[in-house]
């Protein structure tokens, strides 16, 4: 039976360049402001610009240079529209009927432009004031018997100076209870960084690619991520050092880009490659990747002992670390038969790897969320260390290991004390300031969050930005979590799903984005923000608000503080009223901030600083841990691994193209061949073929999980690509349904949304002869 597959042509292109451009001017085009919106790009990540709302990857300072790539196009577009959404359009659409609508329809109406609150009797939303919403929120949060009753979320993209009052604000409220959007992306980063080096964040800064002999780049899809990169990547290529992709799917932005500022390539239609060698593992096969070539070292390093030479670098391992003859002698015990049958690749691959690795002597290591939604992420990311440590990979120049952060400033939250499990170092420092002791106990991330909002553990949740409901695993159980709440607050710049799934009362309270114009009491005023280099940058939007009634993140924080708890421990409207006081106090209570104020002011903003980089570990043995882990027998939590058939897959989540988080903005993705379609499955072709289906068929997703609950969805169409078998991937968040709240990382509680098992069943409801898809 022949299925339509009109909907994926395979793209032929190179990352980046004709494409890029004319996507881009179809997104400015429909952003209602196409004339101003030319002048808001071309100020974008520029020294008296905004910083892009897209993601975190830093850049060399060249103010001559246009610094926005694609999709850094399409968030500044879809930020600075004229499309309003307010009390007159909630008046026109019921919250149910809202709920019937796609993502990409909510998002696409327009900016929130006025608080409001929800009318539950009449399914809709209305005007409140300011000063209303401030109150009613101030008086649930003072009735609470508990400040652990209630969960402050954080989205990425909130600025320092906003993430840090919002910490203070809940601190001194009580509660550690701080969810955040890295709890589902890097978590597992900052968790094994930490344990291993002493600091959750990456060692390398941007000019090291360029001192770089080799760099290994694990689980990420750059081009539609972070499309930025590309640039930095093709670079490492063309001076001549070897550049090395492990990912599952073949990604366009990892094979070959075109620069759009490059004139030549743009008018030859030329292309450079992004690689030097492209390697396919399994899902989840990274970890039993980097431990066959450590396994391919030790001998390397046996022979050449035999000629009185080496291939660890001894100096560093005697001097800087503790741990290694416990995790060689792992290694040695683990069977090559694990290794190639967990990892897909042959012997051959993974030696080539490790005999180049083994001869340069500076190599960057970089991953993204491929490596990190595992159940296995920590163990995976300590053997990248171990890996590293053994010829002294860290702390010396061309050398690293660099996580490639989401959000333009999910490091900086965490910096900013947006941690559940805060440092005593920081709470003692929060005390020093501000006098006051703030609570000691560890609160709840987003999995700890959800369940007890579920149980009624938690009955109030505030969100600075972010879409909670649609960003988080196991949708319905969040969903129905959401609904157990009292309240829900959400603090946002677009209508999106989590404005829809309310508690018993639900308020939004509009605020200004990174483009816009942030005026307050002392006069504008700018933001900071941190990227995934350690580098802190202003911000200082370009465009006048659409309305008078949106606030600034930290204005609307220091609104909710205090008219929650008054002037304690500050004056907050003070603090508002010009945003140096916040940077003195964040200078104070931050390491690495002093003159905070006085150092935004240069050009590039200015590097934070990173112990690790300098060799000083702040593990308790002030040395680089080599932790030990057994290579895992599966890549799955044991609740899904008794349910394994022969018709199992293992299934990813991903982004498409025309997507950034959970922001749609399109339905295409152009570098994988889709148009117009999202209920798609990307699935090798004898896997289509061995299990009994055709190419574009109708499919419902069931995941597998032992505790009786169905999670599935369906209507998901076929398409054949190149993928290892027994592995699929889908978009996110249409197939978060199928992440099981209790499927996550070990040690870091990341959702597993990299690893789920899967099993397919042909989906054709009929309906007076026509098929009929829902999910």
């Amino acid at each position: 039976m022949s299925k339509k597959t009109d909907f994926y042509t395979p793209y032929k292109g190179p990352a980046g360049g004709w494409g890029a451009l004319q996507s881009t001017t179809k997104h400015w085009l429909q952003s209602d402001n196409a004339v101003r919106n030319i002048n808001t790009l071309l100020k974008t990540n520029q020294p008296h610009g905004f910083d892009c709302p897209g993601c975190a990857w830093g850049e060399k300072h060249d103010p001559a240079k246009i610094r926005f790539c694609e999709n850094g196009a399409k968030a500044v577009n879809w930020e600075a529209t004229s499309r309003k959404v307010d009390a007159a359009f909630m008046a026109e659409h019921s919250v149910s009927w809202l709920n019937t609508q796609s993502d990409y329809f909510l998002e696409y109406q327009g900016r929130l432009t006025e608080p409001m609150r929800y009318n539950r009797e009449t399914d809709h939303y209305e005007a409140i004031s300011w000063e209303q919403a401030y109150q009613h929120i101030a008086d649930t949060l003072k009735a609470q018997s508990n400040p652990d009753n209630v969960a402050f979320y954080t989205s990425g993209r909130a600025s320092n100076e906003a993430a840090f009052l919002y910490q203070l604000f809940a601190r001194a409220y009580g509660t550690n209870n701080f969810p955040d959007c890295s709890n589902m992306c890097h978590e597992a980063s900052g968790y094994a960084l930490t344990s291993s080096i002493g600091i959750g964040k990456g060692t390398v800064e941007i000019d090291d690619f360029e001192r770089a002999d080799a760099v290994f780049v694990f689980g990420q899809n750059p081009g539609t991520n972070h499309p930025r990169m590309l640039e930095t990547l093709k670079e490492v290529v063309q001076r001549g050092a070897h550049l090395f992709s492990f990912n599952t799917l073949h990604e366009r932005g990892l094979e070959r880009f075109q620069n759009p500022q490059n004139p030549i390539e743009m008018l030859t239609n030329g292309s450079k490659p992004t690689n030097t060698g492209y390697f396919c593992p399994k899902i989840g096969g990274d970890m039993a990747v980097v431990r066959g070539m450590v396994k391919v070292l030790i001998d390397l390093e046996a022979e050449a002992q035999k000629e009185g030479d080496a291939v660890f670098d001894h100096d560093f391992i005697n001097e800087h670390t503790q741990g290694l003859d416990a995790y060689l002698e792992q290694v040695k015990q683990t069977p090559w038969a694990e290794i190639l049958q967990q990892s897909g690749l042959t012997k051959e691959e993974i030696t080539y790897t490790a005999t180049v690795y083994a001869n340069a002597n500076s190599v960057i290591i970089t991953w993204a969320m491929g490596i990190t939604q595992h159940h296995h992420s920590v163990a995976t990311i300590h053997e990248m260390v171990n890996l590293m440590a053994l010829r002294g990979n860290l702390g010396k120049p061309g050398a690293g290991v660099c996580p490639v952060r989401g959000h333009s400033n999910v490091q900086g939250d965490r910096t900013m004390g947006i941690n559940e499990r805060p440092s005593q170092a920081f709470l003692d420092a929060l005390e020093k300031r501000f006098d006051f002791t703030p609570p000691q106990e560890h609160g709840l991330a987003v999995v700890d969050t959800i369940r007890a909002m579920r149980d009624g553990k938690v009955g109030v949740f505030i969100a600075l930005g972010g879409n909670f409901a649609a960003a988080t695993p196991d949708t319905q159980a969040t969903m129905h979590a959401l609904t157990q709440c009292q309240l829900t607050v959400q603090i946002s710049t677009k209508l999106n799903r989590s404005h829809l799934v309310t508690g018993t009362e639900a308020i939004i309270l509009p605020c200004l984005g990174r483009t816009d114009i942030d005026h307050q009491e002392k006069g504008q005023q700018k933001v900071t923000v941190e990227d995934s280099f350690s580098m802190i940058h202003a911000s200082g939007g370009v465009l006048e608000p659409l309305s008078k009634e949106q606030k600034s993140e930290p204005a609307i924080v220091a609104g909710l503080a205090a008219a929650t708890l008054g002037n304690f421990p500050i004056d907050w409207m003070e603090a508002v009223g010009d945003y140096d006081i916040i940077r003195e106090h964040i200078a104070a209570v931050v390491p690495g901030f002093n003159d905070f104020n006085q150092r935004i002011l240069q050009d590039g903003g200015f590097y934070l600083g990173n112990s690790a980089r300098e060799r000083h570990w702040k593990t308790p043995a002030n040395k680089v841990i080599l932790h030990t882990h057994i290579l895992p027998e599966s890549i799955l939590p044991k609740r899904a691994q008794d349910l394994l058939s022969d018709k199992t897959l293992i299934m990813q989540t991903l982004r498409s193209h025309d997507q950034y988080n959970t922001t749609i903005y399109g339905m295409n993705d152009r570098y994988r061949g889709i148009k117009g379609e999202r209920k798609v499955v990307f699935i090798n072709p004898a896997d289509i073929q061995r299990l009994g289906f055709v190419e574009g068929q109708s499919v419902t997703l069931r995941s597998l999980w032992d505790d009786g609950v169905e999670r599935k969805v369906s209507g998901f169409k076929l398409v054949p690509y190149s993928i290892p078998a027994g592995n699929i991937a889908s978009y996110y968040p249409e197939t978060n349904p199928l992440v099981p709240l209790d499927s996550h990382g070990e040690f870091s509680n990341t959702p597993t949304s990299k690893s789920i098992a899967i099993e397919l069943e042909a989906y054709e409801e009929e309906s007076n002869g026509i098929a009929v898809s829902s999910l």
